[in-house]
Formats: C-alpha cells, sequence, structure tokens
C-alpha cells in the first residue's frame, strides 16, 4: 500500500477496506485496536504471545483471525501477511524483534493513540468537531491529575472522560455514542514513543498538555535515561493551546522550550511557590492562579487552600503540585476558578496512593503501593520522614541508591522486600548505615506481607507511621501494585484485628486486578 493511501485514513469516515493491518497484543488495548479495525472494515490478525481467554474468543466473532505463539522473532504468518501496518500495544518495546523487523522493512508502525486520533470523528459535537484532547504525562502523579482534570472539567459542564494509560483505551471512548467534548488522555512513556513514529499529515495535535515531573524510569524498556526522556517530551508536540510545565523539575521546562507546537500556544508554570504572571502555585496557603485571567501582571485568581486539601486528605506537597496542574490544564477550556474549588470539594485519591489502612496502637499504617518508583516513593518519604519505610520488587534497572542517599537516612528502619533485594539491601549498607534493615526473605506472595507486618510492629512505637512505598514495580511477587497494595492492608488489618482481640474478614482483601506498574 502507498504512503498516499496510508496518509488519507484521517478520519472514521475515509476507505479503510483492504489494509491490511498486524495488531500486536491481545489484552485490553490490543482487543479495542482490533474491534476498532473490525468495524471499519479493514483485514485484521492478532498476533501475541499470549491471550486473555474473553478476548481470544470474541475475536472470531468480530471477524479478526489470531495468531497466539511466540514473537521471539517475526512468525512466518505474520511475514506472509505482509501488512501494511503494524499497530502495537504499549508492552512492545522498541527492541522487540517484531518492531525492528517491521520497521526495518519499512512497514507503518503505529500505537493505539494515533489510530485513535486518525479516527476521532467518528461522533462529533454539536459544532462538528471532534472532542479537544488534554494529554497527561510524567513519572509520577498522572492517574491522579488525569482524575483531577476529568472531574474539574465535569464540573464545569463539560462532557469529558479520563481514558488512556488509566484504563480505558482511547478507542473506545472515540467510539462512545454518546460523545465527549474533551477526552482527558494519560499517556505513558511506552505510548509516547510510538507516536513520536508520527510521519502523516495531521498527527495528534492536543489542546493542552503537561508532563508533571521526570525520573529514572522504565529504563529497562527504553535502553536509557535519555532515550526516556526523549518519548516523554512528545507530549508537548503540536500543542495548541497551553503546555503546562512543573517549574520545579527543569527537564519539564527544557521539553516545552524545544517542542514544535501550534503557534500561540502559551507555556504555563506550576509549583508550590509564589507564581509568576504565567504561572499557577501557592500564596500564603492559598492555590492561585495567575495564568488564565486579563489582569494577571497584578492579581490572582483564588483556586482553594492548602487547609481545606488537608480536610480531605489532599494537601501532601505532590497532591497539590498536581492540584496546581489539574486546575491549569483545566482553566486553559474556561472552566471557572468556583468549578474547581467545588469539584475537589468530592474527590478522593485512588486506592493505593498514600491510602491509610489503619490507626491502631498509635502506629499509622499507609498504603502508597502505587509508587513503583523512587520519584514517586521520596514523595511519600517527604510526606512522612521518619517513617518504618518498606522498601523492594522490581527496580526496572533504575539505581535506588540516590533514593537511600537522600530519603532512606531519615526512616526509622526499612523493610525490604521482592527479587531485587540485593541492591536495595546495598544501597542502605553504604548510604544509611545507621537505619535498621531487615529483609524479608520470603518468596511465596502469601507470606512476604504477613512477615513485612510482623516486622514493622517490632519496630513501630506510639506515634510512628508504617509506610509500604516500594519504589519498585510489584510483578516479581504480586499481581499488580494493587494485588501487592490489597494483600498489605489484608495483613495489616488481620494483625490489629488479632492484637485488639477482633476478628478478621479475609473477604476485605478484594480480587486481583491487572493494574499495570
Amino acid at each position: 500500500m502507498s504512503a498516499a493511501r496510508l496518509d488519507g485514513l484521517y478520519s472514521w469516515h475515509a476507505d479503510w477496506r483492504g489494509v491490511k493491518v498486524a495488531v500486536l497484543g491481545l489484552s485490553v488495548t490490543g482487543f479495542s485496536v482490533a474491534d476498532t479495525l473490525a468495524e471499519l472494515g479493514a483485514d485484521v490478525v492478532v498476533f501475541s504471545e499470549s491471550a486473555d481467554p474473553e478476548y481470544e474468543t470474541l475475536l472470531p466473532v468480530i471477524g479478526v483471525r489470531a495468531h497466539v505463539g511466540a514473537l521471539s522473532s517475526p512468525p512466518v504468518e505474520l511475514v506472509d501477511f505482509a501488512p501494511d501496518v503494524v499497530i502495537a500495544s504499549p508492552g512492545f518495546s522498541p527492541a522487540h524483534p517484531v518492531i525492528v523487523w517491521a520497521r526495518d522493512a519499512g512497514i507503518a508502525v503505529w500505537g493505539d493513540i494515533e489510530l485513535a486520533w486518525r479516527v476521532r470523528d467518528k461522533v462529533v459535537r454539536a459544532d462538528g468537531t471532534p472532542a479537544d484532547w488534554v494529554v497527561i504525562t510524567g513519572t509520577n502523579g498522572k492517574t491522579t491529575t488525569t482524575r483531577l482534570t476529568a472531574t474539574m472539567l465535569v464540573e464545569g459542564g463539560l462532557r469529558a472522560a479520563p481514558v488512556g494509560n488509566i484504563g480505558t483505551p482511547v478507542l473506545d471512548a472515540v467510539r462512545d455514542p454518546e460523545g465527549f467534548d474533551v477526552l482527558v488522555v494519560e499517556l505513558s512513556s511506552h505510548q509516547l514513543w510510538y507516536l513520536g513514529l508520527q510521519s502523516g499529515p495531521h498527527p495528534v495535535s492536543p489542546h493542552s498538555a503537561v508532563c508533571l515531573n521526570l525520573a529514572d524510569d522504565h529504563l529497562e524498556w527504553h535502553g536509557s535515561f535519555q532515550a526516556y526522556r526523549d518519548a516523554k517530551a512528545h507530549v508537548y508536540d503540536n500543542t495548541r493551546v497551553a503546555c503546562v510545565y512543573n517549574k520545579a523539575d527543569v527537564a519539564t521546562r527544557e521539553m516545552v522550550e524545544d517542542a514544535e507546537v501550534v503557534e500561540g500556544a502559551r507555556a504555563i508554570g506550576f509549583d508550590l511557590g509564589v507564581p509568576g504572571p504565567s504561572d499557577l502555585g501557592v500564596v500564603d496557603g492559598i492555590l492561585v492562579d495567575r495564568a488564565f485571567l486579563e489582569d494577571r501582571r497584578t492579581s490572582a485568581l483564588e483556586l482553594t487552600t492548602v487547609a481545606d486539601l488537608a480536610e480531605r486528605g489532599l494537601s501532601a506537597p505532590h497532591i497539590v503540585a498536581n492540584i496546581l496542574a489539574a486546575s491549569a490544564l483545566a482553566r486553559s477550556l474556561e472552566v471557572t476558578p468556583a468549578a474547581i474549588r467545588d469539584a475537589l470539594q468530592g474527590f478522593t485519591l485512588d486506592p493505593h496512593r498514600i491510602e491509610v489502612v489503619a490507626v491502631s496502637g498509635g502506629i499509622t499504617w499507609i498504603d502508597d503501593s502505587k509508587a513503583t518508583n523512587p520519584h514517586a516513593a521520596a514523595s511519600s518519604l517527604a510526606a512522612y520522614p521518619g517513617a518504618v519505610w518498606v522498601v523492594g520488587g522490581l527496580l526496572k534497572g533504575v539505581d535506588i541508591s540516590e533514593l537511600v542517599a537522600s530519603r532512606g537516612t531519615t526512616a526509622k528502619a526499612a523493610i525490604v522486600i521482592g527479587a531485587d533485594r540485593e541492591p536495595v539491601l546495598a544501597a542502605f549498607s553504604r548510604h544509611a548505615p545507621g537505619v535498621p534493615v531487615f529483609a524479608v526473605e520470603a518468596d511465596e506472595t502469601e507470606e512476604v506481607m504477613a512477615r513485612v507486618v510482623e516486622l514493622a510492629s517490632l519496630v513501630a512505637r506510639d506515634g510512628d507511621v508504617v509506610l509500604l512505598a516500594p519504589a519498585a514495580a510489584s510483578f516479581d511477587q504480586f499481581a499488580s501494585y494493587a494485588d501487592r497494595g490489597r494483600r498489605f492492608a489484608a495483613a495489616v488489618r488481620e494483625h490489629t484485628a488479632r492484637e485488639s482481640g477482633g476478628e478478621y474478614d479475609a473477604g476485605t482483601t478484594g480480587n486481583p486486578s491487572a493494574d499495570s506498574d
């Protein structure tokens, strides 16, 4: 198929018939791609090393063929199919043999986000235009900020939905018959790497965008920190109205400075300090906007107060930063300060994000299992200095030494879990030798958190915090970060019930989910 034919496929109403598409991966993203393409009339084959049984059963129903088997090299079925386009699920890294084969062969390689952008006009607004996109990335805080932004937009009277890496495929929202005014799209570095491959005439062009922060993560996928950084920077490509960046993180400002944006797009900063004339920030405990008002040189608009946020468990510094970023995105779409304030009244954090599991015997037990990298764990430790720190898991190629040197030295004790225990233990030995360190040798998932809680209860005293902030992924011992957090909470509740002479309900653990790290 000619490049010109592919370049013409920028509408739901274009002629997709006969386009041969190889879809890589068969989980929620892969199925959403296959289902969309089948509806468009394309010729689709899914290639996956494993498959969710439900999706595998549904593929013949929608008229899609599948090849489930090894992909350590391009299978003969893929080569013989000779696809015009390969659309990869985010788990396929740049070094994956099939991706390398496709690129070397000159085959177009897309991610699900590019396909969603191309067909976003399936359902349009009253003025005939598709929904605006607001895109959000960052090493940490993406999901919280995505949920905050969507909540603020809805409170402001817009039909908005949080989609993307948050769990709901963008393609599902694009095809929703009710339609939306705005899609708030959380993007992982994996999805952004695929966006960086775009070469067509109408690339993704969001209304507004933000990179919240940048720190080491997913280095095993990208191959280097520079490659990870470059992928994240694509979030600002072709932004039309507002490039929101973190003034406390120089890397995000440099991304905005280097970005190719639509003429007229503004740079909007945020941090916890006093804001400049094009920023959002904090003045005397008041969150204010000095960016989206006419007289921003001499005045500011009040959004909320730190005291009000504290009443709702939202006053940790990194959460306040997320609120400011979300507010900037919402304000770029003309949501009023009053609507932002009202949205925050009923907002709660996701489970496993600095979630208080129990307070018993003067000890506060906190589940921040979603802190799956050192940057996220550093924010938790800053909020709870002197905590008994539960740390470890799969480090994803990231060196934890800097975190231990900067934050671990103030911990009351460290309890180390996970497959990558040795690098964590070595970091404490070198950088925090005065901190008591306990290694949980248990390899059985059922035993790990029981041992963690047992050790923590021996160390913690009245007024202490026990903080699960692993700084690592969970897949060595748990189904997901959510599974890890649930098992920690269950072990805590069992322990506190036993200590108080009560009964423990095993049903509080819930069911493991497929949450990603």
